[in-house]
């Protein structure tokens, strides 16, 4: 299983940007998707998760970032508006997947990291 995220970049804080993530691979079933967070120095944090129809958002973004999910193609994107400098990270997709091999047990997956840079 392999999760390809895309988006990320420089932004002025107020600003958007857009993350999405696709798993692919031996996938049964998705049972959570989402992304993390991790600032130079600090431990990494969830940003937000669907999991099952239930989606969990960090105290810190609420009201600013949205994440939707593609269930039919295991997509989820993350839409981040009103960004601040203090957003400025490493944002890491993660998916909980059951696969063909692991069945009925899940094994959790993350894509490679992409930076999202907020400037003042």
């Amino acid at each position: 299983v392999q999760l390809q995220a895309s988006g990320g970049g420089l932004v002025q804080a107020g600003g958007s940007l857009r993350l999405s993530c696709a798993a692919s691979g031996n996938i049964l079933s998705t049972n959570a998707m989402g992304w993390y967070r991790q600032a130079p120095g600090k431990e990494r944090e969830l940003v937000a998760e669907v999991r099952s129809y239930e989606t969990n958002y960090a105290d810190a973004v609420k009201g600013r970032f949205t994440l939707s999910r593609d269930s039919s193609k295991n997509t989820v994107n993350l839409q981040m508006n009103g960004l601040k400098p203090e957003d400025t990270a490493v944002y890491y997709c993660n998916a909980d997947i059951v696969t063909m091999f692991s069945h009925p047990r899940q094994e959790t997956f993350w894509g490679q990291g992409t930076q999202v840079t907020v400037s003042s």
